[in-house]
């Protein structure tokens, strides 16, 4: 259920390699990019998003969308990457995005 083709930066601070991506600053923002443009095809996620907002909102909400689409809002094939500073959270999403894919991969779309 991609509704266009965008790769997304998600950071309060730094600034993303190439121009081409979409810049969230906060995890509010990211879920409304979500909600407006769909599924990226890429994500880049730091953990600490200034005060107690993190990325986990994003990827909990992410997943969240994608059980609600019956599979079909991720597509086959998404990207993530962590450039999180910070090690327990980098586990902490790279954990649970991993996990959930690897559950979806294993049980099929409905």
């Amino acid at each position: 259920m991609t509704k266009d083709r965008y790769r997304l930066f998600i950071d309060d601070l730094r600034e993303p390699a190439s121009p081409s991506w979409v810049v969230a600053r906060t995890s509010k923002q990211a879920i409304a990019l979500l909600a407006t443009r769909g599924c990226p095809s890429e994500i880049s996620f730091d953990h600490d998003l200034g005060d107690d907002d993190t990325a986990m909102a994003v990827v909990k909400q992410l997943i969240e969308m994608d059980l609600n689409a019956g599979g079909h809002f991720i597509p086959d094939d998404f990207a993530f990457t962590v450039h999180s500073a910070n090690p327990v959270g980098r586990d902490n999403i790279v954990g649970l995005l991993r996990a959930y894919l690897q559950h979806r991969a294993r049980q099929g779309r409905t």
